[in-house]
């Protein structure tokens, strides 16, 4: 596996800059513009992450956070951030790894993250589908003539400002195991 390009990985890792430079921004404005707001769930187990233990006894798991009105001193790194917010009244300092995060959403934007866990076991199993799919590759080749694609299989991005054509209103059928596929023809010029 050590020669395979790990995609993924660089994908997912891409995709949680996204969020550490809104965040990032966000702490430098003082705050949000406008109506933007975000949703941020993550994995209360991760390592790294600190919360007070009656939090975490509440959310075992995973908790989902929201940064709008009433959030403070929201503080950025490279790998992780700190934000003040009150929970029941009771003022609280959080601090997430960018790792932990499983979601992130702008609901002003329509635009929204979803993060999964790589794994070793998940890139064999990638590596598999592939060698796999190398072989059945001539036949779909015939059947998608003009037709690109993209799997995204680490994390997601869905953003519903990308303007629809007639031609592409219908979203392709998700192949079996989850990953979605992307027609690139959507973002051309027509």
């Amino acid at each position: 596996m050590a020669d395979q390009i790990r995609y993924d990985l660089l994908t997912q890792q891409a995709l949680r800059g996204v969020v550490r430079s809104v965040l990032a921004d966000t702490a430098q404005r003082g705050g949000l513009p406008g109506d933007h707001h975000f949703f941020i769930a993550f994995d209360t187990t991760h390592a790294g992450v600190r919360m007070p233990d009656r939090l975490r006894a509440q959310y075992p798991q995973q908790i989902t956070i929201v940064l709008q009105h009433q959030f403070w001193d929201l503080k950025v790194s490279e790998d992780a951030f700190e934000v003040g917010l009150s929970f029941g009244g009771v003022p609280t300092k959080l601090t997430v790894p960018f790792e932990a995060i499983t979601k992130f959403i702008d609901p002003a934007a329509q635009f929204s993250l979803q993060f999964e866990e790589i794994g070793e076991d998940s890139a064999g199993e990638a590596a598999n589908a592939a060698e796999k799919n190398r072989g059945a590759g001539a036949d779909r080749r015939a059947d998608n003539a003009g037709e690109s694609g993209a799997r995204l299989p680490a994390a997601s991005a869905q953003s519903s400002s990308v303007p629809r054509t007639p031609a592409t209103d219908e979203e392709p059928t998700p192949p079996a195991g989850g990953a979605q596929v992307v027609r690139l023809d959507r973002f051309r010029k027509k």
